[in-house]
């Protein structure tokens, strides 16, 4: 770290995906819920945390229809890459490289985040940041598992997994720029987030309680329930 500098913080959404599992007809993270597209709820919620220098979304090359469906996403601290790739490793990657080009350093923080967790609330990211700031590796939301896990083999059950000290991965999940990028290009694109590829290379992730309503809206019935959640929490009838 250079003399002088604190480290910043940075947001990066990949927002390049086109939503199969969501049997939406289209990206996901257009469809809209409580009124506005979900990647709209995502980014307002991430405007609002001061520590965030600048949030960038990465964009699939022929993405036309994220303007329309994030209107507000504009100013200084709003940035947009068409730069995604065909995997969500591959995005982050290329949205990694995006920052560099605009100055982020390699002792700078970046908050991953998924554009279909659109319930995200500041304060969450808030609690993220308190506890990875002054941490050697960085660290991600998540959740004890409480349920009892089912190996399954045949449309049945094989055998019942333990589930001590198992933890639900969510987002945001805060690493170091340098150290993200290359974990990234060492893991390859089969990774599914980005603790995956810090913990390939022998690091250890904070792991900072998140919340339960931090769902990631993926298959058709998540809608229904994000579409409640969200207008109970802006109190909408």
């Amino acid at each position: 770290m250079q003399i002088g500098t604190l480290p910043r913080c940075y947001a990066l959404v990949p927002c390049a995906g086109v939503g199969l599992r969501a049997g939406a007809g289209g990206p996901k993270q257009y469809q809209r819920v409580a009124g506005q597209a979900m990647v709209a709820h995502t980014l307002a919620a991430l405007a609002q945390v001061a520590r965030i220098e600048a949030t960038l979304v990465v964009l699939s090359p022929e993405d036309t229809q994220f303007e329309a469906a994030a209107p507000a996403h504009v100013g200084e601290r709003a940035w947009v890459a068409h730069c995604g790739g065909a995997t969500r490793a591959e995005s982050v990657a290329n949205g990694l490289l995006e920052l560099q080009a605009r100055g982020v350093q390699p002792h700078d923080w970046v908050l991953v985040h998924d554009a279909a967790r659109c319930l995200l609330q500041p304060a969450w990211v808030d609690r993220l940041i308190d506890a990875c700031l002054d941490d050697e590796v960085g660290g991600l939301l998540a959740l004890p598992l409480a349920d009892t896990l089912k190996q399954a083999e045949g449309g049945r059950v094989s055998s019942t997994v333990d589930r001590t000290g198992k933890w639900a991965a969510q987002t945001p999940q805060m690493f170091r720029a340098g150290l993200l990028l290359p974990a990234l290009r060492l893991a390859g694109d089969s990774v599914t987030d980005e603790s995956s590829a810090i913990e390939a290379l022998g690091h250890q992730p904070k792991l900072i309680h998140g919340d339960l309503t931090n769902l990631k809206v993926t298959w058709p019935e998540d809608f229904v329930l994000a579409e409640r959640l969200m207008r109970g929490l802006n109190g909408i009838p």
